[in-house]
């Protein structure tokens, strides 16, 4: 279901602004430390694992962040709500009880208050492939309908390695695969790259939602209902 208004109906009251976040992706594609990165605390658990960690929806919430919006000339109190969602493939769910698990959790958390964007996570480090794209696309479209496009961010993880690596963040992208441009291409350019291992995260954090905000801004701050 869709609803595009002005900004001004995406506001708690005149002061604030609720940024809702859904991130999906792939099992081990650093969804749930980016989480953590965007929310600048640590509210989901991220660790090393040869099976999947997450496998259930969980809800985080930052404090009120300033200096990110404004309306009428005065600052907004930005509060980044963030899903964070199991993966597929996944090593002890089905691809359908994952579904319903972020259908699920997104129709109990995600309502009509605040501006809602899918961060699609990838592993900037692994190449994407056509069949690959095929699972990472498909909830999202299921969830935001057919106009999923304008309201999807790439979020490309392991910045670090792509730096240690000494590339430039898109000299790396211009030799990615074909799959990856078609991908890029779609979502009308909106990617972030995100070091969940930068030295202050506070930086990192307020960089990557600063550029989120840039798109709203880019996209006339329309909103979305999840279905």
């Amino acid at each position: 279901m869709y609803n595009h208004t002005a900004e001004e109906s995406t506001m708690t009251d005149d002061s604030k602004m609720t940024l809702n976040l859904l991130l999906l992706g792939r099992t081990q594609s650093g969804k749930s430390a980016s989480g953590n990165t965007l929310l600048g605390s640590v509210d989901f658990t991220s660790y090393l694992s040869p099976r999947s960690v997450t496998t259930s929806c969980h809800l985080g919430r930052s404090c009120h962040i300033s200096g990110l919006a404004r309306r009428n000339g005065s600052e907004l109190a930005v509060q980044v709500h963030v899903l964070d969602t199991p993966g597929y493939p996944h090593s002890s769910l089905s691809k359908e009880q994952v579904h319903q698990e972020v259908k699920s959790a997104v129709a109990h958390h995600f309502g009509e208050k605040g501006l809602h964007l899918a961060l699609l996570v990838l592993r900037a480090d692994v190449p994407l492939c056509e069949e690959e794209d095929d699972h990472t696309t498909e909830l999202v479209q299921e969830l935001l309908g057919p106009k999923w496009k304008d309201f999807t961010v790439i979020l490309f993880t392991h910045a670090d390695r792509v730096e240690k690596a000494k590339f430039e963040r898109e000299e790396y992208l211009h030799i990615a695969s074909d799959t990856l441009h078609k991908l890029i291409q779609s979502v009308q350019q909106k990617y972030i790259f995100i070091d969940n291992h930068a030295t202050i995260l506070k930086e990192e954090n307020l960089r990557a939602l600063r550029k989120i905000m840039e798109f709203l801004r880019q996209n006339n701050y329309q909103r979305i209902l999840f279905k």
